[in-house]
């Protein structure tokens, strides 16, 4: 167990007694972490999310949310790296491609609905939904681009927890941006505002465990310009947090 995996631990360690509680299914979800490099410093956009929520109320994340339906029938505009592809589809059961597909299109879709920006270019045929949550791809004539995505990292919830997700962990450039909804971000929204901040800046806000966790992964990766660099996978079994590299 490394120092990531004995914070997590230490932190979110479940104390369960006989039969208390039960451990539902992980939902697949995704979220895209989105970096400025355009200053001296580089800068993570974080969202604050409204205290009235049950969930995680009134700390700061990175956009995302879990797999829906539509995105399995969105066409991008590209595809994801051969790398990424390979990496995704490790240590999971019953993989395809097209899982993985959807879930890079989650974490772009899931990033306008909470942020109003739209990863990817512009198109003539642009993208074709029914879906509400696609509408402004559709309007905009934005296909999503997923070889702007580099998969970086992964992690579950661990067991007991009323909600629980396999969250897969995207990277992206500011400018990947292709378009921007106005007026998505507000008093009464999910996110109540938006921050470009410093990575030093991040790590001392109110942030969840695993996001500061995966935000010093980024650091790292960063630091040492490694494209390459293997994806961390965080996972709860015999009473602590597990971090295996995935390659």
């Amino acid at each position: 167990m490394n120092d990531a995996a004995k914070q997590l631990s230490e932190r979110e360690r479940v104390k369960l007694g006989p039969g208390s509680g039960i451990s539902p299914k992980p939902r697949d979800a995704a979220t895209l972490i989105l970096i400025d490099r355009s200053g001296k410093a580089p800068r993570v956009l974080m969202g604050k999310r409204h205290h009235g929520h049950k969930f995680m109320p009134g700390k700061y994340v990175f956009p995302g949310g879990r797999l829906d339906a539509a995105d399995r029938a969105i066409k991008p505009l590209d595809e994801l790296g051969e790398t990424c592809v390979r990496r995704l589809g490790q240590h999971v059961v019953k993989w395809t491609e097209g899982r993985g597909r959807a879930l890079a299109l989650a974490a772009i879709r899931e990033t306008a609905e909470e942020t109003g920006l739209l990863i990817g270019k512009e198109d003539a045929n642009g993208v074709t939904s029914n879906a509400e949550a696609w509408k402004p791809f559709v309007s905009k004539k934005i296909r999503p681009s997923l070889s702007a995505l580099t998969f970086v990292a992964r992690a579950i919830t661990p067991p007991k927890r009323p909600k629980r997700f396999d969250t897969r962990f995207f990277l992206a450039d500011r400018q990947s941006i292709g378009a921007e909804i106005g007026e998505i971000v507000g008093p009464d929204t999910e996110l109540v505002s938006l921050d470009w901040l410093t990575f030093d800046d991040a790590l001392q806000i109110d942030v969840p465990n695993i996001t500061k966790v995966i935000i010093r992964e980024i650091v790292e990766r960063l630091q040492n310009g490694d494209a390459a660099r293997p994806a961390p996978f965080y996972y709860f079994r015999n009473g602590g947090f597990q971090r295996k590299l995935i390659d």
